[in-house]
This record gives structure tokens, sequence and C-alpha cells, in this order.
């Protein structure tokens, strides 16, 4: 069933978003189809003399093919171009006068134009150029018929036949192009958006090394130095110790080269620790400084909750993503960020999304009001578009839930629910 539809011909302009433009194709050879039926034949017999019955029979053979041209116009083209041959011949056995057109007569050069129209809309460079010269060769030949000389009147079948064929095939080749360029822009988008997503985890990756080869190299220093630092370890423990340092080593080897091949060329190591809760101040009074009042409430982690490290990491990228979102597209507009840790016992949810209650989480929530006044234009060029990529897979890697989307005044609203323990990291 597939590939029989996949063949069956669609119609000229069908692939149009607008209904109306896809029904113009069959207005448009329904109008000719119906008004040049029986003008033809009034043609045929009253001014050219030909018979009534033969006259109708080429009305009908040039006039309804029309309607088939819409969906076969090179088919239509076979039916309405050998009539108009046969038409011109019958022409040959009655008398008119010098004045009328001959070997097409008006009727047949306006649905012959349109006929190639619908070929150029369809049909290949190749198959127009066969066309429109099978068209110049019968009109030439059919000028030098006897009794009737060669005139510029009659070669304009040939002429308007190509200009139909070449504005049909430009039109066409165009719309080509602009829907190729539609598909290359959605493909770019795709493959930006996979680029995107790809560097944001190669660094996470660098981030978290940072952060795991810190607790790895303290557990190797502790495990080197026990036996000096702890009297009279038995040798089994010493052993013990021995064989913790050697796999901590070798781990923290591992990291290092599966680091080496997330690392593009371009990428340098940093010495510099990487940040978290503590850092998310300056944060704010960095984006303070651009002119964006900044309201911080910091958490309260006096209750004996302790932020892991990767989750301080994310929490600090959350907010850096999120202030540079409202620096970019809403400058000077005051922003609130806060961060709070729920108890465990409370298992309260503040729309950050779904939440078990069955553990401590930090939340963190950057909330901006709408601008003082619209930007006037974008405030960075060739930005990517895709910042919240990041936010989410920050928060997918320790196992939270993220909520972001524009407010009713015109604001903008970023929710993150971070877990604090183990349990939930898992």
């Amino acid at each position: 069933m597939t590939s029989v539809e996949e063949e069956r011909p669609r119609a000229l302009l069908a692939g149009a978003s607008r209904r109306w433009v896809r029904m113009l194709p069959w207005a448009v050879a329904f109008v000719l189809c119906v008004a040049l039926l029986p003008t033809t034949i009034v043609v045929l017999t009253a001014d050219y003399g030909l018979n009534g019955g033969l006259a109708s029979g080429l009305a009908v053979a040039q006039a309804a093919p029309l309607l088939l041209a819409v969906v076969r116009p090179l088919h239509a083209w076979y039916v309405v171009f050998a009539a108009d041959v046969a038409g011109a011949l019958a022409l040959l056995t009655v008398d008119f006068e010098e004045r009328l057109l001959w070997p097409f007569p008006p009727m047949e050069l306006v649905g012959y134009v349109g006929l190639c129209l619908a070929l150029g809309l369809r049909e290949r460079r190749r198959t127009l150029v066969l066309v429109w010269l099978v068209t110049a060769a019968a009109n030439v030949g059919l000028e030098f018929a006897p009794s009737h000389g060669a005139g510029a009147k009659g070669l304009l079948l040939t002429i308007l036949g190509g200009v139909a064929l070449l504005l049909g095939g430009v039109l066409r080749e165009r719309y080509e192009v602009q829907r190729r360029l539609v598909e290359q822009e959605t493909i770019s988008e795709a493959e930006r958006g996979r680029r995107t997503l790809l560097e944001e985890r190669a660094r996470i990756a660098r981030e978290l090394h940072d952060v795991v080869a810190h607790h790895m190299s303290v557990i190797t220093v502790q495990a080197d130095t026990a036996e000096y630092r702890l009297a009279a370890l038995p040798p089994d423990v010493r052993q013990e110790f021995t064989s913790i340092a050697a796999t901590a080593r070798e781990s923290l080897g591992e990291m290092r080269r599966l680091l080496g091949v997330l690392r593009n060329e371009e990428a340098h190591g940093e010495l510099v620790p990487q940040p978290g809760l503590a850092q998310i101040g300056q944060l704010a009074e960095a984006t303070a400084r651009t002119g964006a009042p900044v309201d911080f409430t910091p958490c309260d982690t006096s209750g004996g909750v302790e932020v892991p490290e990767a989750v301080g990491l994310s929490a600090y990228r959350i907010v850096q993503e999120a202030l540079a979102n409202v620096v970019r597209h809403a400058p000077g507009a005051r922003t609130q960020v806060s961060l709070s840790v729920s108890d465990p016992a409370d298992g309260g949810d503040d729309g950050g999304g779904g939440d078990d209650g069955g553990g401590a989480r930090l939340t963190v929530l950057v909330v901006n009001e709408p601008p003082p006044e619209p930007p006037a234009g974008p405030l960075e060029v060739g930005g990517t578009g895709h910042g919240l990529v990041g936010m989410r897979e920050r928060v997918r890697l320790v196992g939270g839930t993220l909520d972001v989307g524009p407010l009713p005044d015109g604001g903008f609203r970023v929710a993150a629910q971070l877990p604090l323990t183990e349990r939930d990291l898992t």
C-alpha cells in the first residue's frame, strides 16, 4: 500500500501550506476547460468553416486534457499537442480568411500556453527543452504547408510556449532551492543542538574530573601514609592500605586518559578549582555591575546538611547560565536568585518538578522581571540558543528536576531541585 501511494503523482502545488494555493491549479484548469471548450467549437465552425462534428471532437481533445495537466502534465501534453497538430491539418481542408491565425487559432494558443506552464512547474529541464523543440519543429513545418505562407504570427505557439516553459521552470527551481534551504536549516539546527549537547557533556565530564580527582587524591594520600601515621598496623592491614592506594592511583590514571579523549585541541587544563555554592554570590555581584539589579538569598546549611561538590558545581552553572540569559534577553531586569535546602521531613516542592520528599534537596531559583525597556536588538551575535541544554544536563547528572518557562508578566523563571543525599543521587 505504501509503495502504491508513493508512486501516485501529486497535483501541482500540492506541497503548499495554504489551501487556496493548493486549489489554484485545479481552479485555473477548470476555468480554461469550461471557457475553451465551447469557444473552440464556435470559432472553428463559424470563423474557420470546419465541420461541426470534427470541430467538437478537436475541442474536446484540446481542452479536456487540461484537467489532467494538474496531475500529469506530460501525458496531457501528448494529447493536446497531437490534437493541435491534427486541427491544423484539418484546417487545410477548408477555406478561411487570411486574417485568421493559422496553424493554431487563438483559443488553442491559450490552452497550450497554460499547459506549458504546468509542464514547467513539474518536469525537468531536459524534458522542457525536448517539448519546446518538438513544438518548434511542428510549428515551422506547418508554416510551409501548401497554399499557406510562413509568417511571424504563425510562430506564436513556439514563442509563447517557450516563454511559458521558461517561466514555469524558473518558478519550479526557485521553489526547490527554497525547500532545500529550509531542509538544510532544519538539519543545521538539529546538528547545532546535538553539538551543543555533546560539548556540554564533555565540559561536565572535565569538571567532574576535577571534583572527583580531588577526593581520589585524598584517598591515595591517606592510604599511602596510613602506615606512617598509625602505629603498630598489622601486616594484613598495611597490605590492604597499599592495595587501596594502588587502586586509587589506577582510577586517577583512567580518568585522565578519559579526559584526554573528551578534551578538544583548543581546551587546556584548568588550574583554578571548580566553583560551587560559595561563588554564586560573586556571580550575582558581577551581574549587578552590568546594570541588572540582582537580589541574592544564599542557602542556610547551619543545620548540618552537607552539599556534595558535584551538586554545588551544577547549581553554580545553572545560576551562571540563567543570569547570562537575563543579561542577553532582558537587560536591566530585576532578578531574584535564591538557594534553599529543604528539610527531609517536609517533602515540599516549590514547582521545580516532581519530588518524592525522600531526602534533602537543594532548590535553585532564578526569577527575573520583564526588562524596563524592550531591547533594541540582540546583545549577542552568533549565540547558539541552546543554553537550556546545559541546564538540563546538569540536573540530569545529579538526578534532579528542572522547570523553566516564561511568566505571565513577561518575566522568566528557572527552578531546579537537586538531591543532596546518596539515596537520591542513585
